[in-house]
């Protein structure tokens, strides 16, 4: 009874992961992290940036996506920012591990408008187990024996425009199309990477007694998959915490608490849940935690 649940929830996983075509790991707490997607953060801020973040999936079934993350941005003079951004995916027998360097411009629009433009150049590196689908019955592509130890090149851009009041960014961290594991129809095959165009945009809302209201959303666009949708609502206390909600159209809801432990430091959490998925009966639920450090 053990091996046929263990076996329900792979298929399970394989044929959500199929379904939404979504291949990049999502964020609840990207707005803290957004040099992951979009390069021309990096050294936006007059600081050292350095930001962690660590996320577990599905918290308690076996082979559940989790991600570890890294960025760091820096000033360089007046108008150049540089970044690193490194991000350590795992979803059932996958496992990839993007390295990226980020580059960013800075044109000064007005006093209280910047425009910044971005380039991410790195590597991606690609393994799937492919002996664990013999396992599990699945038919498989003899070609995927070729995806295991992969080093892929890839690059991506964006744009980023910042008011004192709002944002707009606008990013492609991944032009490039490489070889990885599909399925479609219960058979694992050679498949690609699949573009990911993120629109993301917010605003601040004064509401008195030091409170700011902070309402962002996230568009992410994926071929073959339906358009993904974040509404994030947060609100900043006096800049010594943030509380908030998220809601992923169709997908999830999460709710997530930020501290400014310090001028410098801020640590978050964030708990999410399914919302009519595919592993809604079989999951505990989300969890992401940060930790920021400017400098």
């Amino acid at each position: 009874m053990k091996f046929i649940y263990k076996i329900a929830i792979t298929l399970s996983l394989l044929t959500f992961t199929g379904a939404i075509a979504q291949q990049d790991p999502n964020y609840t707490m990207y707005i803290y992290n957004m040099n992951l997607i979009n390069p021309a953060y990096a050294g936006a801020n007059s600081t050292i940036d350095v930001g962690i973040n660590v996320r577990s999936q599905w918290a308690n079934v076996k082979g559940a996506p989790e991600t570890q993350s890294f960025i760091f941005g820096t000033p360089m003079g007046k108008n150049i920012g540089i970044g690193l951004s490194v991000i350590s995916d795992r979803t059932f027998i996958e496992r990839q591990t993007s390295i990226a360097a980020d580059f960013s411009y800075h044109l000064k629009l007005s006093d209280r408008l910047d425009l910044y433009f971005g380039v991410k150049a790195g590597f991606n590196s690609y393994n799937a187990n492919t002996d664990d689908l013999v396992t599990y019955g699945l038919q498989a592509d003899p070609n995927l024996m070729n995806l295991n130890g992969r080093f892929n090149p890839n690059f991506g851009t964006g744009v980023y425009l910042r008011h004192e009041d709002y944002f707009l960014s606008l990013s492609v961290p991944k032009i490039l199309s490489n070889d990885r594991l599909e399925q479609e129809d219960g058979i694992a095959r050679t498949g690609a990477d699949r573009q990911h165009v993120y629109l993301a945009g917010g605003y601040d809302f004064e509401l008195g007694n030091n409170m700011i209201f902070k309402p962002t959303v996230l568009l992410r666009y994926v071929d073959a998959a339906p358009l993904s949708v974040d509404l994030t609502g947060r609100l900043a206390f006096s800049d010594n915490f943030e509380l908030g909600a998220a809601y992923r159209i169709n997908e999830s809801i999460s709710g997530l608490l930020i501290f400014n432990v310090s001028k410098g430091l801020q640590i978050g959490y964030a708990y999410e849940f399914a919302n009519g998925n595919t592993v809604r009966n079989i999951d505990n639920g989300t969890h992401e935690i940060m930790m920021n450090l400017k400098l």
